[in-house]
């Protein structure tokens, strides 16, 4: 049987898929067109991101099983085809939960701590210490949209740090890791808010003009999780006003991002989608989607 893998994987995993006599073929950066062409001949595809499983995919390939995702969301992949068609779909949603909770606190350190600003000043040769005074995360209040895996790895690390948690999550009544509120209720009291649940239509563009008006004023808002969630235009604003002291973004509507009006403001700071870009995570991702690919095919799952 024959896997391809269109966007890469840790080396390990390639191996674990060899050993167990799979062929593995490894395209990355392929393009649709030439995918669609390649897929009939394949029993399995592995991607991250970056791939999109599409219909047209799915229905050209005769004789596809599995889609493997390396990685927690499923965007691209249109799972209801593959549903329709009897090709099971398969993620590592825990492989990296620490790897974006990481991220998170590290962005919120940064717009508590002005850490880029200030590293961008020194580059220009200023020394401007007075400039750049900011504020402790201990004893402030974070509230996280969503309980999943890292959410809740974002939790505990909050706590260690002294902060008091409010997690708002509609689908659970408690909470080991936080207090659980209400989106409502959570907003004015929040000094920190950082977002982790996937994009569904019933989350997408949820935090509007709306939510943000309902923040306090100042309020350090992060969003590691997935684009399309936040009103962009509405965060735009938010952040023109000060009612957002600071945003700090790693995940956008349209990706990858280009000429955004956000980065013109000297109270955004951002990375380009690297939740997941830890080796540590990316290594157990790559394991555990071989693994799940491995034991679907030869029928050991």
């Amino acid at each position: 049987m024959k896997v391809v893998i269109t966007d890469p994987i840790a080396k390990e995993g390639v191996e674990i898929l060899k050993s167990a006599g799979l062929q593995v073929d490894e395209r990355p950066g392929i393009p649709p067109e030439e995918l669609i062409k390649a897929i009939p001949e394949y029993d399995a595809i592995i991607v991250r991101g970056a791939t999109k499983v599409t219909e047209q995919v799915i229905e050209a390939g005769k004789n596809l099983k599995v889609i493997g995702r390396a990685g927690v969301g499923l965007d691209n992949v249109d799972r209801e085809t593959a549903k329709a068609k009897g090709v099971k779909v398969v993620n590592t949603p825990g492989a990296t939960s620490i790897s974006v909770a990481e991220l998170a606190l590290g962005l919120m350190l940064a717009a508590a701590r002005h850490i880029a600003d200030a590293t961008a000043s020194m580059r220009a040769g200023k020394w401007e210490k007075k400039k750049f005074k900011g504020t402790e995360l201990f004893g402030k209040t974070l509230g996280i949209v969503g309980s999943g895996r890292i959410g809740t790895e974002l939790a505990k690390r909050a706590q260690a740090m002294g902060m008091k948690v409010l997690v708002a999550d509609p689908y659970v009544k408690e909470c080991a890791v936080g207090e659980i509120c209400t989106l409502d209720q959570m907003l004015p009291r929040a000094d920190y808010i950082s977002l982790h649940l996937p994009r569904t239509d019933e989350t997408s563009h949820m935090i509007d003009s709306n939510a943000f008006a309902r923040m306090k004023d100042g309020v350090i808002f992060i969003n590691a999780s997935r684009g399309g969630i936040v009103d962009e235009d509405a965060l735009f604003d938010a952040c023109q006003s000060g009612k957002v002291g600071v945003a700090a973004i790693d995940v956008y509507e349209n990706e990858p991002l280009k000429d955004s009006k956000l980065y013109t403001l000297p109270n955004v700071i951002g990375t380009p989608h690297i939740g997941a870009q830890a080796g540590e995570g990316q290594t157990r991702a790559g394991i555990g989607i071989a693994e799940k690919v491995r034991d679907i095919l030869l029928g050991t799952s």
